[in-house]
């Protein structure tokens, strides 16, 4: 096939901004295209040579082809820079330049799409030394083949520009119509897509096998399904006027949204973006293919980091440390462990999950896990009363989530790949209380340690002081900023505190391994301070059911000798610091 039937189809795209005329114009292009290289065609029209999950990028970066131009036009890398610096676009320099040419140079044989193709598939798989004068090589060679717009198409394409304005949703259109007899076809080639991830694959089987091919698309382990999407909410009110009378409401774990591919041989992980990101958790698939049962099975889990001493949840910003590495995977796994938490089956043992409703995927998914300390399900409600959801908010909060997913329980409750909607909500709270200073906490119990502190103290519950009560509230089990130095310390300093029971005047809903009785004051700093129904500092006051906690707590390092516990901060100066908080962030919404 000439790639200059391509680039005409390019051009005209390009004049447009009607999608309706785009289609039209890929509907024309897709039936001139011969059933073997349609996959070929779609591939180059979307910008890339594979579907996203292959991950193979073409890697032309912009002084690569400013030389491939100036060797294939036989101009100074100069004289193509200065064109460059005029035109903005290399793909339009490259064009320029190619129609300068003295007509003793034109010579050429016309380019194929399949030329096109292989020598960018070439220049991709390029690495190692010698890699760039290859990848300047093929460049040119496509380029010494080119008339002066199949050169701009195939420099922006190198350079990861193509920018056509193409959408999937519009391949989609044009591949219905072109091969499917219209668009009514469109709905069984977006399923396909969808349990796919694979345009390409798509427009191959539809081409080959007509409709009926796919709709004996299967899921395949290895091929990514894309993601269900969530719509975003920030009442319970409203979450029960759009998902039904009763919901499930899960933890909304504050990480990386993983898709596990498991088989007898191997585990692969596909971000959120279809991205395989296999080899830099290498951790997480150990703990997925321990904890899976089934022989062939697609789970969603999300991935978060933990405190590698307590086993606490941590936020974001730390596993986002682990994204994207390539060096140093091994030890940044020991330095940031993760912990995965399962909340979907899309696949497992030959059956299509994705047309299950969800309590029939979440029983599937409960019975094909094996929980263990780091891979577990995610936790799960199913309520339809508004404040039994707040609490349950206020709970994930205080355990370290950004909050709950919501899903709709009811008979059209299956896995709608690819799509967004009211079936999957997101209850996230509108503002965050920052907290800028630190405060002064009474050590009131113990949880032990595991790992590298087994034999230490691996966690403190903390309380601040009501002194209208005169009674110690929990607020917060740090187990954050303490060094080996400072564990070894507090063993020998809480010592002579140790009691069998709870102090009479500690008001803790938790129960931990060890109570002491009241002496030691800390200085902690935190992330913020939310609503919790797990501690007791101010309960009720602003919420029933609710006290405060402090989110992501860290010791500073302060020793607090100097303050005995009725010195600590109080339970008033919480509440007094949780709506200062909340009046600044109202103001800078209000502001806004």
């Amino acid at each position: 096939m000439k790639y200059s039937l391509i680039t005409d189809v390019y051009e005209e795209i390009e004049a447009t901004t009607k999608r309706l005329e785009m289609t039209d114009f890929l509907v024309d292009l897709l039936k001139e295209t011969p059933k073997e290289v349609v996959d070929k065609v779609v591939y180059l029209t979307q910008g890339k040579l594979y579907p996203d999950y292959v991950g193979i990028e073409l890697g032309v970066a912009d002084k690569l082809a400013v030389k491939a131009i100036a060797t294939s036009t036989g101009r100074q890398e100069r004289e193509v820079e200065e064109d460059f610096a005029k035109s903005g676009d290399l793909g339009e320099t490259a064009a320029n330049l190619l129609t300068k040419k003295t007509q003793a140079t034109l010579f050429r044989q016309p380019l194929t799409v399949e030329a096109v193709y292989d020598a960018f598939d070439r220049i991709a798989h390029a690495t190692g030394p010698g890699s760039i004068d290859l990848k300047v090589k093929y460049l040119c060679s496509l380029l010494n083949d080119s008339s002066p717009r199949e050169a701009k198409y195939i420099l922006r394409m190198g350079l990861g520009k193509l920018r056509l304005g193409v959408a999937d949703m519009t391949l989609l259109d044009a591949l219905s119509v072109a091969y499917g007899g219209g668009k009514e076809a469109r709905e069984a080639l977006e399923r396909a897509y969808n349990l796919s991830s694979d345009l390409g694959l798509v427009a191959k089987t539809v081409a080959h096998q007509g409709l009926e091919g796919i709709k004996r698309f299967k899921i395949t382990v290895g091929r990514p399904i894309r993601p269900m999407l969530a719509e975003r909410l920030s009442s319970a009110e409203e979450i029960f006027e759009k998902a039904g009378e009763k919901v499930a409401a899960e933890y909304k774990y504050d990480g990386l949204r993983l898709q596990a591919h498991i088989s007898r041989k191997e585990v692969l992980l596909f971000s959120r973006r279809l991205e395989n990101i296999t080899d830099q958790f290498p951790d997480a698939c150990k703990y997925i293919k321990d904890s899976v049962k089934a022989k062939e099975a697609i789970v969603e889990s999300e991935c978060i980091a933990v405190d590698p001493d307590t086993g606490e949840m941590l936020p974001f910003q730390m596993i986002s440390q682990r994204r994207g590495r390539k060096y140093e995977i091994e030890k940044m796994a020991g330095e940031i462990p993760v912990a995965v938490f399962f909340f979907d089956v899309l696949y497992a043992d030959g059956v299509d999950y994705t047309l299950y409703t969800y309590l029939d995927r979440r029983r599937e998914l409960e019975r094909i896990i094996s929980k263990t300390e780091r891979a577990q399900i995610s936790a799960q409600l199913i309520t339809g009363d508004a404040e039994q959801l707040d609490r349950y908010m206020n709970q994930a909060i205080s355990e370290g989530c950004e909050g709950l997913m919501i899903k709709s329980i009811g008979p059209d409750s299956i896995y709608k790949a690819g799509a967004r909607g009211w079936a999957w909500i997101k209850y996230k709270r509108e503002y965050k209380s920052e907290m800028t200073d630190a405060v002064d906490l009474v050590v009131v119990g113990a949880f032990h340690g595991r790992g590298k502190r087994a034999g230490t103290y691996g966690a403190l519950l903390l309380a601040a002081y009501d002194e209208d009560a005169d009674v110690f509230h929990t607020v917060c089990k740090c187990g954050s900023g303490f060094t080996d130095e400072d564990l070894a310390k507090l063993l020998e300093m809480l010592k002579p505190y140790k009691i069998s029971h709870r102090h009479a005047r500690v008001d803790s809903k938790l129960t931990p391994d060890v109570w002491f009785t009241l002496g030691v004051v800390l200085e902690v700093i935190g992330a913020e301070i939310t609503l919790s129904p797990v501690h007791s500092c101010c309960a009720n006051a602003v919420r029933l059911g609710s006290g405060f906690a402090i989110r992501f707590p860290r010791f500073t390092g302060n020793y607090r000798l100097d303050k005995a516990p009725e010195d600590a901060t109080t339970a008033k100066e919480i509440l007094e610091m949780y709506q200062s908080q909340l009046k600044k962030i109202t103001k800078e919404v209000v502001a806004t």
